[in-house]
């Protein structure tokens, strides 16, 4: 309700009661929060399409970087130790020094961002899954080249179904991890909620960059409980 003085021609004072109404709807989320769930779905995303490129790669090359299935010869000696150096090069680099080098190639982006999560990740999976292939049980591969079965068969059909469930617990955990890497590279441009933090913390935008804090904190923990029920289950 709102009380205005007016005066008439007479120059008598009057008062005038006017009520106004301002209508409510429902909750309303703030720009803010767009902007921070925008960029939080652009980092869980780049994680999980880095982790599933890397499986792709990673997986068939574990079994040339497998000492129970190439070091056999010298050329099969030779295959193991190439791809065994190769995994143990890659992992030698930092993500962020990775994303930070293919930012100035390709400009600053989730793009870029998204490769340097892929190389490290192609080189942590490849050395999990190597390891995960030559502990196997060695009965089954035995029996199956006792009756004189392929390599390829050997492989698909002694080793495949024992390394399945280790191979899945080790994507869905890197996903986990992923996702916190990929929030640390957007602080040197590789794009999603990191990215979103480092303007905010620049521009002294507090509040957005608060709520940015919670969403990371909310998701790290959310992926932290999925990762672990997973493999819970799978073992």
């Amino acid at each position: 309700q709102r009380q205005m003085c007016i005066r008439d021609r007479d120059g008598i004072p009057s008062r005038l009661e006017v009520d106004t109404l301002t209508p409510v709807g429902r909750l309303k989320p703030s720009q803010t929060l767009k902007d921070v769930l925008d960029n939080m779905f652009v980092t869980i995303f780049m994680a999980l399409l880095s982790t599933t490129f890397a499986t792709i790669i990673a997986a068939p090359l574990s079994f040339l970087a497998a000492g129970n299935i190439t070091r056999k010869g010298c050329l099969g000696s030779g295959v193991y130790y190439l791809f065994r150096s190769f995994f143990n090069l890659m992992r030698s680099y930092d993500p962020l020094v990775m994303a930070t080098i293919f930012g100035f190639w390709l400009s600053f982006g989730p793009f870029p961002g998204f490769l340097a999560l892929t190389v490290v990740t192609i080189a942590s999976l490849g050395k999990l899954f190597s390891e995960a292939v030559e502990n196997i049980d060695p009965g089954p591969v035995e029996a199956l080249q006792s009756v004189g079965a392929a390599p390829l068969h050997t492989v698909r059909y002694g080793v495949v179904p024992q390394v399945i469930p280790d191979f899945v617990s080790y994507i869905v955990y890197h996903w986990d991890i992923n996702v916190r890497i990929s929030t640390i590279i957007g602080f040197v441009g590789g794009g999603g909620i990191g990215y979103y933090l480092n303007l905010s913390i620049n521009d002294f935008k507090w509040n957005q960059a608060g709520t940015a804090i919670w969403a990371i904190v909310i998701v790290v923990w959310a992926m932290d409980f999925l990762s672990a029920e997973i493999r819970k289950r799978l073992n």
